[in-house]
């Protein structure tokens, strides 16, 4: 579910939407990232490669801090050249953690220890543990154990740190049951928790004799999403379920009695039992058909996207509303390219309503809007348009035949060709309220890439950074723009992956007009 490629705030959490500040403090802050927005943008700031690394294993960001080995290294990227935070303890294979995610405590929570009061990263272990991890020492806070009977393998956020899903990975059975064609009833488990303090929600079990043939699932902002193969998409309440289906309410760190076992909820070796398991189809919410299951839900009224369900509409998107499934005006939304990489849309992550549409040669922002004297039905229309600086033209390549002849062969280059400049990446930074696009384009043997700032609200041109290291094409790549901090880290082939750090650099006596104009 979701746009082909996930923008990397989808990830990464905005505080002033989070309501990290009191108003007075809110007040300050924005001033604050006022005067930084405009020391960015202005013509004289510069942004330095200060540091460059290279790892065998992923690298990964959230909020300052990068992360190494698996998050067992965790480095600071916020002074003037990145420091080692700490480095926890070398461990076996089935140790080491496999996702994280940054939770960040709200001003105004009250709270049972003051460990809490500071970020914490929580962690699942290759061996179905739950860990919180001090985000400045690493130290470990909390731990539970979640199953022996599934192996967990995936993080995410149900509702935006205050709950988490811990998805399993999808149960293929054993070799004598794959070998008997005995089926496997139950797809995979997802396990939901309130964090901060830990409380179990419950664990959910997926199990195609209620769901029918369904080959995935997740849960998103008490919604669950269960995908088929068909393309068929379904979402019911979680909140539902739970009330009609739980067998017995589970609390950590207390005595339980499961199936004539008795342990103690969380702790090695019981751990968490599955404690909802449907008899009955749920109540459905809604349900839709899109082309490898993508669909994406917002805009204000609410509004979904949609790819029809047939493979020659790949790159074709409609716009619906959400309580009566009528297309919007102006709710097909196709981009007339030719190109190796399809172009992607989602809605924008500011919470404007807005729809961000990028192809390899121009990025769309389109708004939604109520028709005039036509209550009730609304139209997508073009808010602003970015477009790659690049020449539209044929390439017209003379070719000499055996007798000497000249003959001029005339075709179109891609939409994507490498030497013509194409977008690659479309962020949105939150907190300076910029978008951030990455461009790219080939220049003899190698790729260079900069870095654009633009206004989230005109999409004008603000700021071009140039990055200093080669791009390939054929490489993954992924770039961080954090209020002064780009990060671009980069997969190459054979597992080798390299971390480069910009921060920004400016005049003091431009940055003291800057204060002033501010």
């Amino acid at each position: 579910m979701g746009p082909t490629r996930k923008p990397n705030v989808c990830r990464r959490l905005s505080r002033r939407a989070l309501g990290f500040f009191s108003s007075d403090a809110g007040a300050v802050q924005r001033t604050n990232l006022g005067i930084l927005r405009a020391l960015v943008c202005q013509e004289s700031t510069k942004f330095k490669n200060v540091w460059t690394t290279h790892s065998k294993s992923p690298i990964a960001y959230e909020r300052g801090r990068i992360y190494f080995d698996n998050y067992r290294c965790c480095v600071s990227s916020v002074a003037s050249e990145p420091r080692k935070l700490y480095e926890m303890p070398k461990c076996s294979k089935s140790e080491k953690i496999e996702d994280a995610l940054l939770w960040e405590c709200p001003v105004g929570e009250m709270l049972p220890n003051p460990s809490d009061y500071k970020s914490s990263l929580i962690a699942l272990t290759a061996h179905n543990w739950l860990l919180r991890i001090s985000a400045s020492t690493g130290r470990v806070l909390e731990k539970i154990y979640l199953a022996s009977y599934c192996k967990f393998r995936y993080l995410s956020w149900d509702t935006p740190q205050e709950v988490i899903a811990v998805k399993s990975a999808q149960n293929k059975g054993s070799a004598l049951t794959r070998q008997a064609g005995l089926p496997q009833p139950v797809l995979l488990y997802l396990a939901v928790f309130h964090v901060l303090p830990f409380s179990l929600i419950g664990i959910l079990e997926i199990n195609k004799k209620i769901f029918g043939n369904v080959t995935d699932a997740t849960l998103s902002h008490g919604i669950l999403i269960v995908m088929y193969g068909s393309g068929l998409v379904r979402l019911y309440s979680f909140q539902a379920i739970t009330e009609q289906f739980m067998q017995q309410k589970l609390d950590l760190g207390c005595a339980c009695r499961w199936g004539g076992t008795a342990g103690t909820v969380g702790e090695a070796p019981f751990g968490i039992p599955c404690n909802i398991k449907l008899t009955d189809t749920p109540p459905l919410l809604f349900e839709v058909s899109s082309l490898e299951n993508a669909f994406q839900i917002g805009g204000h009224p609410w509004h979904y996207i949609i790819t029809p369900n047939k493979k020659k509409q790949k790159g074709v998107f409609h716009i619906c509303a959400l309580k009566d499934n009528s297309l919007a005006k102006n709710g097909i939304q196709e981009m007339e390219c030719c190109s190796l990489e399809s172009d992607w849309i989602y809605f924008h992550p500011d919470a404007s309503g807005r729809i961000i549409h990028v192809g390899p040669n121009q990025v769309k922002v389109l708004k939604l809007n109520e028709i005039e004297n036509n209550r009730g039905q609304h139209q997508i229309s073009e808010d602003f348009v970015i477009l790659a600086n690049r020449e539209n033209k044929n390439e017209n390549l003379p070719t000499v035949t055996a007798s000497g002849r000249v003959v001029k062969k005339k075709f179109n280059l891609l939409d994507d060709d490498p030497e013509q400049e194409t977008f690659k990446i479309v962020d949105y930074e939150d907190e300076l309220d910029l978008l951030s696009v990455v461009a790219v384009t080939q220049i003899d043997a190698e790729g260079k890439a900069h870095l654009d700032f633009h206004c989230n609200e005109y999409g004008t041109l603000l700021k071009s950074i140039p990055l200093v290291e080669s791009w390939d094409v054929t490489y993954s790549h992924e770039v961080y723009f954090d209020r002064d901090l780009v990060l671009h880290i980069e997969q190459k082939p054979s597992r080798v992956f390299s971390c480069y750090v910009y921060q920004m650099v400016c005049d003091p006596g431009e940055e003291e007009e800057a204060t002033n104009r501010s």
